[in-house]
């Protein structure tokens, strides 16, 4: 098997997956790009302002001292074709000392026919992604958060492998009497420590911004972020298109109905005329008993297709 055409395969999948055109993806860990949880895909992937939810450790590891209490989190995540993924996450607080947290990301592409040099099947072969974070947060003077995650990156195709070693940064700050977040993080830092073959490629970088908005006299939490803006645009300006927004409104104490919008997305999968609905996403939350969650989101691919993430959290005395 040439490892040039089944990294090829690969990527162009992830691709497709994290709506990124396939001349954008530099590094075969593109898998970090795609959203982590229902709630956050429901928002349109923004959530490094979000406070209170395990899985802001996927987006600003800062979030970690947000959550109160000790909390977790398990999903399923259906993407396309056979390609399925999960993914957990747990937070507490360490004592006086800060809060702690913990990622699990996971992901497999499902089988491919293995041929080789002359075109002869020689039977088939899997990919595999996995991303494992620890993170620390602390916060100062009640409002201003801070935190760093480690992680842990290993990618698998058939018999090839590569592993890296990255880390995340984060700040949010919180203003509960009018009710905004403010969030930035870095993440994706660091290199490889194994390749697949003899070069080494960057690991995607990603610099996000975002705030979000509790409503004074509606029960509706709005969400708004700039991503990507580490990319290799010469032009600052045309990475803002990177926007991505999203909608909480909370129906009852036990229910949430969440919309998206990806603009990035929704450029990157333009096939032909008709995009259908693509970039766009929607969910829902409930909380049927005390201490548990159950989340579900939708993400249109557009004339490609779909995604369908499912939550459960529950939260330790």
């Amino acid at each position: 098997m040439r490892i040039h055409a089944a990294v090829t395969k690969v990527l162009l999948i992830i691709a497709l997956l994290s709506g990124t055109s396939y001349s954008q993806v530099s590094s075969v860990y593109s898998f970090l790009k795609l959203d982590a949880g229902a709630r956050a895909s429901a928002l349109g992937g923004s959530f490094s302002s979000s406070a209170d939810d395990a899985y802001s450790i996927f987006y600003n590891p800062a979030a970690i001292s947000t959550i109160t209490k000790r909390q977790g989190k398990v999903g399923f995540n259906k993407y396309l074709l056979d390609i399925n993924g999960g993914l957990g996450a747990y937070s507490q607080k360490l004592g006086n000392s800060g809060y702690i947290g913990a990622g699990i990301s996971y992901l497999n592409y499902g089988s491919f026919d293995q041929y080789d040099e002359n075109s002869v099947s020689t039977g088939t072969f899997s990919s595999n992604d996995l991303a494992l974070l620890v993170g620390y947060s602390n916060v100062y003077k009640d409002n201003f958060h801070y935190g760093a995650n480690l992680k842990f990156i290993y990618s698998n195709i058939g018999e090839f492998s590569s592993t890296a070693l990255a880390a995340d940064l984060g700040i949010q700050y919180i203003i509960p009497a009018s009710m905004w977040n403010i969030g930035v993080s870095l993440l994706n830092v660091g290199a490889q420590l194994s390749k697949f073959g003899s070069v080494s490629e960057d690991l995607p970088i990603d610099l996000r911004a975002g705030v979000s908005k509790k409503l004074e006299h509606l029960p509706l939490r709005v969400y708004f972020e700039f991503d990507n803006l580490a990319s290799g645009e010469e032009d600052f300006w045309n990475r803002l298109a990177n926007i991505s927004v999203g909608g909480e409104f909370e129906i009852s104490k036990n229910v949430d109905l969440r919309v998206g919008y990806n603009n990035s997305e929704r450029q990157d999968l333009k096939t032909g005329s008709s995009i259908g609905i693509a970039g766009f996403s929607a969910g829902i939350g409930f909380r049927p008993i005390e201490n548990y969650s159950f989340d579900y989101s939708f993400n249109s691919l557009g004339n490609i297709g779909s995604i369908h993430r499912i939550d459960v959290g529950f939260d330790l005395k």
